[in-house]
């Protein structure tokens, strides 16, 4: 349930300026996410994230990698809805099991080349951009090139955006994301 100081918009009671933007996200994915219907309270909000994550999604990081950088963040940020939503992604890419139950526990990823990344992103929170020379050298030396450490970047800025904005109005678990439901580990 979300908090009652935010409401969850529809079309007709969304801000004239969101409803474009939620047009557009029910077209493509055939129904209007709970978390959408809520930033649309700000129109800005919604379509400065969604705008950095299609941007995001052009970046040279494959799918299963962008997908570790944003798991990474939402676990670290605790937000239930990323969490879920982005193991139904992964799980969508195939992805092993290994490899989504090891990030959403925040543990280390059976492959190595995805763990350099998990690590360099945890770098990127922990130091607030920072990085100190040892984390940079491992994720270069994992295969990475330092263009990929400013896609990071980038998607820990977008996906900052979501998981706070999901926390902060309690943006709801839709139910076709049941089964991938999540809580943080006490």
């Amino acid at each position: 349930m979300s908090r009652p100081v935010f409401t969850a918009h529809t079309p007709d009671t969304a801000p004239a300026a969101a409803r474009p933007t939620m047009a557009t996200v029910h077209r493509k994915l055939g129904h209007l996410p709970g978390a959408v219907a809520l930033m649309a309270e700000s129109p800005e909000l919604l379509k400065g994230f969604l705008t950095a994550n299609a941007v995001f999604e052009s970046t040279d990081l494959d799918p299963v990698a962008r997908e570790v950088v944003v798991l990474t963040v939402a676990t670290r940020n605790e937000c239930h809805l990323c969490v879920a939503m982005h193991t139904a992604t992964l799980t969508r890419h195939g992805a092993a099991p290994e490899l989504i139950g090891a990030l959403r526990a925040g543990a280390a990823l059976p492959d190595p080349r995805l763990e350099a990344l998990r690590r360099f992103t945890v770098a990127v929170l922990d130091h607030r951009g920072a990085v100190p020379d040892g984390d940079l050298d491992a994720f270069l030396a994992g295969g990475w090139q330092p263009r990929h450490a400013l896609d990071v970047v980038l998607g820990v800025g977008t996906y900052t955006i979501s998981t706070f904005a999901n926390r902060l109005t309690d943006a709801p678990l839709d139910p076709p994301l049941a089964e991938y439901a999540w809580s943080p580990a006490a």
